[in-house]
């Protein structure tokens, strides 16, 4: 199923189109500013236009894939529409949905084997295509398509490739995709028998919703009554008043329903305040998850009080599984948990067997404890004791689920990066837990890229759920991995024996191609499906014979999106800082650049620190040599058109090794990292040592103020969406989980806004008005602008109004290009020779 985007944020309607340049000196002093969107140079905008790929969702059988094509950026009109901003969500109130703004306007579908594509027919103009769903025979597609006055439920007749509307109700779409498949392959073994999908519904004659009252009844207030140190961060969209959760209520209220593949509509339940309902595989029970007052005003929705219940067909309550209270409790650090049943999910081999976890030691990761978690199941009908399945010394990340005598259950521990993998023998409903202990198949650092196994292979069982695939031995698992080496990326496909624990190589991808395996089409590992990509061939899906009988067969033949580029020279190189630890870039040239005979050229540096726990992963190869020269609007390599050179993901990283946390000494290390790229770019002759640019987003924004802050290595540097004032944001950020209180010389030292005066190179702030990310306020760059203003430091704030954290209408991302073009070619490019260079 396609995931719904991220729940998007909010924005007051526009009266015009608009765009907001902070400029607080003096009429006299200030250069004239642009209160319209502005167009950067044709070759900027031929990127931002460029035709996009459909997306491609291979079907549960492997025999067909859906195409959805995806259409170019939408308009300011349509981004700057009404959103409600409740408890971190941002809700289309019109709608009944969760705000987004990406949406397939056409639908195709692939045929594998003989490689050849049918069009969907029945979609009406502009069909705003959402949320997908095949169903587990490959006979339907269900899907969702945002209307003018609601979100519909249509579904895609495979055989016919024709799709219509299938029920005239609306989804409630608020809180998920509001739909999914309930049944799988066993309940679809006669042509004629209906599919059935689980549906929320608007409630039936809901009172209208309610409204604000214009004078307040009284102030907002919160109160503390003391307890324990805890340690919540800073979010955005948060409950201000009554008024707001009784509007979240009135959004969430929802009533669930089955719906058949010919359109019949059966209520069930009562309508009532629904985050979640998933179905068993076997299609007869439903665990529902409601919200419950009280709510909080500093919290998101996520950590609001619930009750999961299990549910009957009929929407009859069977058992209340849990009561979650409000978790604003939580005591410090990244592996802090919540106490009682958490992480929920079905057992994806059973008919109805629940799973769940809980901790074992009161979910603090500060008190010494053996066991920290423990991971349960309970079978239908959920009336016998549960039975513990293992217990765990770290935290339960994740569950694959095989067969009774087969699962893979993962362990995590943030604070030292331990990843543990464990088969057990998890056992049928009918009979306890098989008598041998767990074994453990993988124990590596989750940060040790070189280490990881890759990920197991799956296939679809009878109830349409995702299960590991076997080898025919019954004890042999299909590994993908990214294949990280010093060489960088070379994905692969390995057959894992779980007996020996030895992996057997079946395929490895091998130059000039980047290429990766999506799905494993057998139990024999023979055939695959992989995406393959070159440095001038945009990824195409290729059906690959591994036994070498055949030669890979194109599924698809995409068109290069942006020709222009074709000749972008890209080439990994790799380096070392003075303390010696390795580090690598990925630096692009533009077409038929010589540096030889041409001469260094300006240069912007694009970049994203990264904290570790030991200098030897810190030092691990990213990326690969032959990936498609992605020329993207929203990164550095567009700015190839221009004539500078880039420098790409170069390698900041933060260590931290032993008891030390990695920002104990952040700033030292951030100024070796940035010296050892700018000294190796000028080595190459690729990079003008005084027209250097650095320029990162969010993380990589304050990365940006504090190497300008603290060096003088860069001409000019470009901010977008960061945050620069670390008191703003005192109970963690990044990794970082100590609180301000604690490590308050770290958040002083490492918060630019402290050094603000010492910043002497020109720097451009961008950042969205409406910004939903967690400590990148918008206040964040204007207090930042507004200190650099005042301290008389060549500085510009452009603020994008209905913009969030990421950026979405075409029209600002056309004026954030057009600004950072202007802003690199007067700084940068033309910029006179400087007074000094380093510092």
């Amino acid at each position: 199923m396609m995931v719904s985007t991220p729940i998007q944020l909010f924005l007051p309607l526009l009266t015009g189109l608009s765009l907001v340049l902070s400029a607080s000196a003096s009429a006299a002093e200030s250069p004239a500013v642009n209160t319209t969107y502005q167009l950067p140079a044709a070759e900027l905008q031929a990127v931002v236009d460029a035709p996009r790929g459909p997306s491609f969702q291979m079907g549960p059988q492997r025999k067909l894939a859906l195409l959805v094509n995806l259409p170019g950026l939408p308009g300011i009109v349509d981004v700057a529409q009404p959103e409600l901003k409740l408890a971190g969500l941002r809700i289309n109130s019109k709608l009944r949905a969760a705000s987004r703004f990406e949406f397939g306007d056409g639908m195709s579908l692939l045929d594998v084997a003989s490689g050849k594509i049918r069009n969907v027919t029945g979609l009406p103009a502009n069909p705003r295509i959402a949320d997908t769903a095949w169903s587990a025979d490959e006979r339907w597609i269900a899907f969702s398509r945002w209307s003018d006055t609601g979100v519909e439920l249509w579904l895609l007749d495979v055989d016919k490739a024709s799709a219509y509307r299938l029920i005239k109700e609306p989804l409630n779409a608020v809180a998920g995709a509001g739909f999914s498949w309930l049944n799988g392959l066993s309940h679809a073994d006669k042509a004629e028998a209906p599919q059935k999908l689980l549906v929320r519904l608007n409630p039936l004659k809901q009172a209208a919703a309610p409204v604000a009252p214009i004078a307040p009844a009284g102030p907002n207030t919160q109160e503390s009554l003391g307890g324990k140190v805890t340690q919540n961060r800073t979010y955005p969209d948060m409950l201000k008043s009554p008024a707001d959760a009784d509007l979240l209520d009135w959004q969430l209220q929802s009533q669930l329903a089955v719906v058949t593949t010919k359109g019949e509509v059966q209520r069930i339940g009562q309508a009532t305040v629904l985050l979640a309902a998933q179905s068993s595989p076997d299609g007869q029970y439903i665990l529902a998850t409601q919200l419950r007052r009280p709510y909080s005003n500093m919290l998101p929705i996520s950590r609001f009080p619930q009750l999961i219940e299990m549910w009957d067909m009929q929407g009859k309550k069977l058992k209340t599984m849990t009561e979650r209270p409000l978790r604003d409790r939580l005591p410090p650090g990244n592996d802090a948990v919540q106490t009682g049943p958490r992480n929920y999910g079905w057992r994806s081999d059973q008919p109805a067997t629940l799973y769940w976890a809980e901790a074992q030691d009161g979910g603090d990761p500060n008190v010494e404890a053996k066991i920290r978690d423990s991971l349960f199941q309970q079978a239908a009908p959920f009336d016998a004791a549960p039975q513990k399945l293992q217990d765990l010394a770290t935290r339960f990340a994740d569950v694959d689920w095989g067969r009774d005598d087969l699962a893979l259950i993962t362990e995590y521990w943030w604070k030292t990066r331990d990843l543990k993998t464990w088969r057990i023998s998890p056992g049928s409903p009918a009979q306890q837990a098989q008598s041998a202990p767990p074994e453990l198949m993988f124990s590596y650092k989750s940060e040790d890229r070189y280490a990881d196994p890759g990920s197991p292979s799956k296939r679809i069982n009878e109830f349409g759920r995702a299960v590991l695939r076997t080898a025919a031995d019954g004890h042999s698992l299909f590994l993908i991995g990214a294949g990280a080496s010093p060489e960088g990326d070379r994905p692969f496909l390995d057959r894992f024996d779980m007996k020996t624990r030895q992996s057997t190589r079946l395929w490895r991808s091998a130059a000039p191609y980047y290429e990766h395996v999506l799905t494993v089409l057998d139990d024999a590992g023979k055939q695959v499906i992989t995406s393959r990509e070159a440095s001038d061939e945009r990824p195409n899906f290729y059906l690959r014979d591994l036994t070498g009988k055949a030669e890979p067969r194109a599924l698809t033949q995409f068109p290069h999106p942006t020709p222009q580029f074709k000749g972008v020279q890209k080439q990994q190189i790799n380096y070392t800082r003075t303390d010696g630890v390795a580090l690598s870039a990925t630096l692009y040239l533009p077409p038929g650049y010589d540096p030889k005979r041409d001469g260094p050229r300006p240069m912007l540096m694009w970049a994203y620190p990264e904290e570790f726990k030991s200098a030897s992963a810190a030092g691990q190869v990213k990326d690969s040599p032959y990936k498609f020269n992605r020329i993207s609007y929203w990164g550095p390599q567009i700015m190839l058109a221009r004539g500078y050179t880039v420098l790409d993901h170069p390698a900041m990283p933060i260590v931290g090794e032993g008891k030390q946390e990695p920002n104990d000494t952040y700033l030292p290390q951030l100024k070796m990292d940035a010296e050892a790229a700018v000294n190796e770019v000028v080595r190459l002759g690729v990079a003008d040592r005084n027209k250097i640019a650095i320029g990162g987003h969010s993380y990589g924004a304050f990365m940006t103020a504090n190497l300008l802050a603290h060096t003088r290595l860069f001409r000019a540097g470009i901010a977008r969406s960061g945050a620069y004032n670390r008191s703003l944001t005192p109970f963690g950020f990044q990794s970082e989980d100590r609180n301000f209180w604690e490590a308050k010389d770290v958040y002083q030292a490492m918060a630019p806004f402290n050094f603000a005066n010492q910043i002497k190179d020109p720097i451009l702030f961008i950042h969205g008005e409406q910004d939903n990310n967690s400590g990148t306020f918008p206040i964040q760059s204007e207090r930042m602008y507004q200190a650099l203003q005042g301290l008389g430091a060549v500085t510009k704030l452009v603020m994008l109004p209905n913009e969030s954290h990421a950026y979405r209408a075409r029209e600002s991302i056309l004026q954030m290009l057009w600004e950072q073009d202007r802003w690199l070619d007067n700084h940068v490019k033309n910029a006179p020779p400087p007074v000094e260079t380093t510092k």
